[in-house]
C-alpha cells in the first residue's frame, strides 16, 4: 500500500525529493539555511564556519574542525572579518571585526543539485596579507554563478593574527610557526572537498583565483605539499611569490623579530601574549620597527623557498592563467616626472647600465618619462613577481599557461581620481560587480569586458581553457609566448615587454617578490 502511493505521488508531479526546500541543506555540520540574491538566479549561503573561532589558547595554532550544531542554522548574513585595519577602498558587509571569523560562503545557481558536478572557484581576497574579508561588495557572488559555477569566498587570519613566529610558537609547533593564514586556506580547501557536492559543486574540479596578496596565496598554495590535490587550476591576479619577502624567508629567521616584538609588550611567555586583547595587539603591529607579519618557510606548509619549488618542479601541475594590470605603478609612481629627473634616476639607480635601462624604460619627453615611471614602479611593485611565477610555470609545471594584460583605463571614481587601470581594478570586472564601485560611472566598453572576462574566467574553470565560442581567441602562452590584451577591443599579441623582465632578472632586491 505504501508503494502504491509512492508511485501514485510521483506520477502527479509530487515526491520527496521535488519538495524538499532547495534553500535548506545539510554538510557534514549540520543543516543550513540559504537565501536568494540576483532576482532568485543565485543561493546564498553565508557565514559557514570552516574551523573553529581560533580564539584563547586557539590563537596562532593551526585551524581546528569547526563543531557541529543542532537544529538549522542561519546562513544568510556573513560572519564577522578578522582583526585588521583594512584599506581605504575596501568596506565590509558583515557585522564587525573578530577574532571568531573562519568563515565561508558558497554561492551556487538556484537549481544546482547535488548530482550537478559544477567546476567550483574558490576566491582568496586581496589586502597585503593584513586586511580584506570575503565580504567586499566587489567580489559578490551575485553574477559568476550564473556562468555554471559555483563559488566559493573565505576569511583567513591576517597580520599578526595570521603569520607571527615565534620561538615559542616554533617549539610548541615542533619546530614549525607563522603560517596560520595559509592553514586557513587549506582548511577552507578540505571543508570544500568535504562538502561541495551537497551545493551542486565537483570536489575533483576546482579553482583556486586571487588577486594581489590573495594571487601571491596562489602561487604559495601551489607550491605548498598540504595543499597538494586540494585543487585542479590556478588563476593569479597581480601577485606572486617569487622572492625572498613573501615565502622564501624560514621561521627560524623571522622568529627573533617576532620575540623582541613579543618583549615590547611586556609578554613574557607565550601565554600571557594570548591573553592579550586582538585590539592591542592590532595596534602593536603597526608600530614602527615591528615584524612584517607575512609567510615564512616553516617546514610544513612550506618546505623551502617557494621559487626553489618551482624550480624544482615540484608545485602542483595544473594549468594557469595569470597577469597584471596595465597601471599597477600608478600610485607608487611620480606623475610629475620630467626627462631631466627620470635620465638623473636611471644614472642613480643602475650606473653603468642606465643607457640600457633607458631603452626599455624610455623617457625623450616629459610625458613618456612619466608613462615608464608608472611601468617601472609596476614592474618592482607587483608585475616583475608574476612574471617570474609565470616563467617558472611555464618550464616546470607540466600545464597549460594562459597570460593576460588589462589595459581598459578605468572611469575615475571616488577612490580613483586618475584614469588608470589601477592594481585591483579588474576584481569588479571579474566578478561581474561593477556597480559596488562608489562613485563610478560604467560605460558600455567597462560592462563588454567584465561579461567577456566573466566567460574567460569560468570557461577555465571549467576545462582549463579560457577559450569558448565567440570569444576572442586566447592562445596558450606556454605554446605561443602570446599575451591577451584585455582592453576595449581585446586581442592576443606577441608579448612586447620580455626585455624589461630580463633586465630586472639582475637588478632586482632579493628580497623583493
Amino acid at each position: 500500500m505504501g508503494c502504491a502511493l509512492a508511485l501514485a505521488m510521483m506520477a502527479v508531479g509530487f515526491s520527496p525529493r521535488a519538495n524538499a526546500d532547495p534553500l535548506k541543506i545539510k554538510i557534514e555540520q549540520g543543516k543550513l539555511r540559504a537565501k536568494l540574491i540576483s532576482d532568485g538566479k543565485v543561493r546564498a549561503f553565508l557565514g559557514i564556519p570552516y574551523a573553529a573561532p581560533p580564539l584563547g589558547d586557539l590563537r596562532w595554532r593551526a585551524p581546528e574542525p569547526a563543531a557541529r550544531w543542532k537544529g538549522e542554522r542561519d546562513a544568510t548574513k556573513y560572519g564577522a572579518h578578522c582583526v585588521q585595519t583594512p584599506f581605504e577602498d575596501m568596506s565590509f558587509q558583515d557585522a564587525g571585526a573578530s577574532e571568531d571569523c573562519l568563515y565561508l560562503n558558497v554561492f551556487t545557481p538556484a537549481d544546482a543539485k547535488g548530482s550537478s558536478k559544477l567546476p567550483v572557484m574558490f576566491w582568496i581576497h586581496g589586502g597585503g596579507y593584513f586586511s580584506g574579508s570575503a565580504s567586499e561588495p566587489r567580489h559578490n557572488g551575485d553574477f559568476l554563478p550564473g556562468k555554471g559555477v559555483v563559488l566559493v569566498t573565505i576569511n583567513y587570519r591576517l597580520g599578526v593574527f595570521g603569520f607571527l613566529a615565534t620561538k615559542e610558537l616554533m617549539q610548541e609547533g615542533g619546530g614549525s610557526a607563522g603560517n596560520y593564514g595559509l592553514m586557513d586556506m587549506i582548511a577552507a580547501l578540505q571543508w570544500v572537498k568535504t562538502n561541495i557536492a551537497k551545493f551542486g559543486g565537483d570536489a575533483q574540479n576546482v579553482t583556486i583565483f586571487g588577486e594581489s596578496a590573495g594571487s601571491f596565496a596562489v602561487s604559495t598554495l601551489m607550491a605548498s605539499p598540504m595543499a597538494q590535490g586540494l585543487f585542479q587550476k590556478a588563476i593569479g591576479e597581480s601577485g606572486a611569490a617569487q622572492g625572498e619577502g613573501l615565502g622564501g624567508r624560514a621561521a627560524a629567521q623571522e622568529a627573533p623579530a617576532g620575540d623582541e616584538w613579543a618583549q615590547s609588550l611586556g609578554a613574557k611567555s607565550l601565554a600571557a601574549l594570548r591573553s592579550i586583547p586582538a585590539e592591542t595587539l592590532l595596534q602593536a603591529s603597526h608600530k614602527s620597527g615591528a615584524p612584517r607579519f607575512s609567510p615564512v618557510v616553516d617546514g610544513k606548509v612550506l618546505t623551502e623557498p617557494v621559487a626553489a619549488t618551482y624550480a624544482a618542479g615540484k608545485q602542483a601541475h595544473v594549468p594557469l592563467l595569470a597577469g597584471w594590470n596595465r597601471d599597477e605603478g600608478n600610485m607608487q609612481a611620480a606623475k610629475a616626472m620630467t626627462v631631466a629627473q627620470w635620465q638623473s634616476q636611471a644614472a642613480a639607480n643602475f650606473g653603468d647600465r642606465a643607457a640600457e635601462f633607458l631603452e626599455l624604460y624610455p623617457g625623450t619627453d616629459d610625458a613618456q618619462a612619466a608613462r615608464s615611471s608608472i611601468d617601472y614602479s609596476g614592474d618592482t611593485f607587483i608585475a616583475f613577481g608574476t612574471w617570474k611565477w609565470i616563467e617558472a610555470q611555464v618550464k616546470t609545471g607540466e600545464a597549460p599557461v594562459y597570460r593576460y594584460h588589462f589595459e581598459l583605463v578605468a572611469p575615475v571614481s571616488k577612490f580613483d581620481p586618475d584614469a588608470a587601470a589601477f592594481h585591483s581594478d579588474d576584481i569588479e570586472y571579474v566578478f561581474g560587480a561593477l556597480d559596488t564601485r562608489p562613485g563610478a560611472v560604467w560605460r558600455d566598453e567597462d560592462r563588454k569586458l567584465s561579461e567577456l572576462m566573466m566567460d574567460y574566467w569560468t570557461n577555465f574553470a571549467k576545462t582549463g581553457d579560457p577559450n569558448g565560442p565567440g570569444l576572442p581567441a586566447w592562445p596558450r602562452y606556454d605554446k605561443t609566448g602570446a599575451v591577451m590584451h584585455l582592453d576595449r577591443e581585446t586581442h592576443a599579441s606577441p608579448d612586447t615587454t620580455r626585455a624589461r623582465y630580463e633586465f630586472l632578472l639582475g637588478e632586482m632586491p632579493a628580497g623583493r617578490p
